[in-house]
């Protein structure tokens, strides 16, 4: 056992202390923690005891900064997962975070794929949307439902391609250019090959 000689706020961030044992320097802490538990000057407590309350300060702590990281947009779960990874937590403290979010329903990668999809597909095609969410870890099943759910791709490729063609010369060697573009953006072949004949056409009227 050993006995607590010290509790003094952070200089950085008065919501936590900083936690000395026997006269040396053991742990930070959340207040909110020392408080609930009621530690004091001159109460002897374990190691194991310290590490359990550290352990649970680092927990709410890191669903704090979770959800400041989440308060400008909407997140998917391993986007979560990697910014307290590179916070420097472990994993019994993401997960922790992950699930209390889930909870709350702060995290759902099935509603962040739709509103995703629905704001990307003005600006870009099916494939493109699927493989950023890929990367962003939604599942397949959740990128399924989101790109099913859109509408209205031709009339987006058509849009794009008109932006992308403002000011250029609408010669053969521009529009194989716009094609490819398009291919970039995501659009698949016939989506492409439609939105530069539709633009044809308009161009006929």
């Amino acid at each position: 056992m050993a006995e607590i000689t010290a509790i003094t706020p952070q200089v950085k961030d008065k919501t936590r202390c900083n936690i000395e044992t026997d006269g040396r320097f053991a742990c930070g802490m959340k207040l909110e923690t020392v408080v609930k538990h009621r530690l004091k000057v001159g109460m002897s407590v374990s190691a194991e005891e310290l590490a359990a309350l550290q352990l649970e300060s680092d927990k709410e702590t890191a669903f704090d900064k979770a959800l400041t990281h989440i308060s400008a947009r909407m997140k998917t779960e391993k986007e979560v997962r990697d910014f307290l990874a590179r916070k420097g937590y472990l994993g019994d403290v993401c997960d922790y975070v992950v699930e209390k979010m889930k909870r709350y329903a702060f995290l759902d990668d099935g509603a962040y794929a739709l509103a995703y999809a629905q704001s990307a597909g003005k600006r870009k095609g099916r494939r493109l949307i699927a493989a950023e969410l890929k990367r962003k870890g939604v599942s397949e099943e959740d990128i399924g439902r989101a790109v099913e759910a859109l509408e209205g791709e031709q009339d987006s490729a058509v849009t794009v391609l008109g932006k992308y063609l403002r000011g250029k010369p609408l010669d053969r060697a521009t529009l194989r250019k716009a094609y490819s573009y398009l291919l970039g953006k995501g659009f698949d072949y016939d989506t492409a090959q439609a939105a530069i004949k539709a633009l044809g056409e308009e161009d006929e009227d």
